[in-house]
C-alpha cells in the first residue's frame, strides 16, 4: 500500500471510529472521507501510469533519436561511397562503367537512408510531444491527490473538533481536487 492510500485507510479508520457514536455530523464527515479516500485513490492511481507512460514516451524518443542517428551514419557512408566511384570512374579505365554504376546504385540507396532517417526524426518528436502531454497530466493529477489528501486531513480534524468549517473546507479542498484531475484529460 503506498503512502496516501495508508495515510487515507487511517483517516478513514479514524472517521469509522468517531461514527459509531452515532452523531449525525460525524457519520457525514466519515462518508466523506471514504468518498475523499476513493477519490484520492484513483487519481493516485491515474497519477502513476501517466507517469510510466511519460517515461516509456521518452525512451521511445531516445531510442528513435538512437535509429535516426544510425541511419543518418548509413547515409553518409552511402554518400562518401557514392563519391569514391564517381571519381574513380572519372579515372577512367577498363572499370569505369562498372564504378559509374555503383555510383548510381549508392545514391540510390542514400536516398532511401535518408527518407528513413527523417521519417525516425519524426517518430521521435511525436514520441516526445506524448511524453511532454502525459508528464503535464501527472502534475496535474500530482495537484488533485495532494488537495484530495487534503480534504480527508481537515475531515479528521472536523470529526476531532466537532466543528462544520474543516468538513466544508475539506469537501472544497476535494472538490477542486476531483476538477482539477479531471481538467487534466481535458487540456
Amino acid at each position: 500500500m503506498d503512502d496516501a492510500a495508508l495515510t487515507a485507510h487511517e483517516h478513514l479508520e479514524h472517521a469509522e471510529h468517531a461514527a459509531h457514536e452515532r452523531d449525525p455530523h460525524t457519520s457525514l464527515v466519515a462518508i466523506t472521507i471514504a468518498v475523499l479516500a476513493v477519490g484520492a485513490s484513483v487519481v493516485s492511481s491515474l497519477e502513476n501510469f501517466e507517469s510510466t507512460a511519460a517515461i516509456t514516451a521518452g525512451n521511445g524518443a531516445v531510442l528513435a533519436q538512437d535509429q535516426a542517428t544510425d541511419q543518418w551514419a548509413f547515409f553518409e557512408a552511402k554518400s562518401l561511397k557514392k563519391n569514391l566511384y564517381a571519381i574513380a570512374a572519372a579515372q577512367g579505365g577498363p572499370h569505369a562503367a562498372d564504378f559509374d554504376k555503383k555510383s548510381r546504385d549508392e545514391g540510390a540507396g542514400q536516398d532511401e537512408a535518408q527518407a528513413d532517417a527523417k521519417h525516425l526524426e519524426d517518430q521521435r518528436e511525436g514520441l516526445i510531444k506524448k511524453s511532454e502531454a502525459h508528464e503535464s497530466r501527472h502534475h496535474h493529477l500530482t495537484i488533485g491527490a495532494t488537495l484530495l489528501e487534503m480534504g480527508i486531513a481537515l475531515s479528521t480534524i472536523a470529526i476531532v473538533t466537532r466543528r462544520r468549517w474543516p468538513w466544508f473546507a475539506a469537501m472544497g479542498l476535494g472538490g477542486v481536487g476531483a476538477v482539477v484531475a479531471v481538467v487534466a484529460y481535458l487540456v
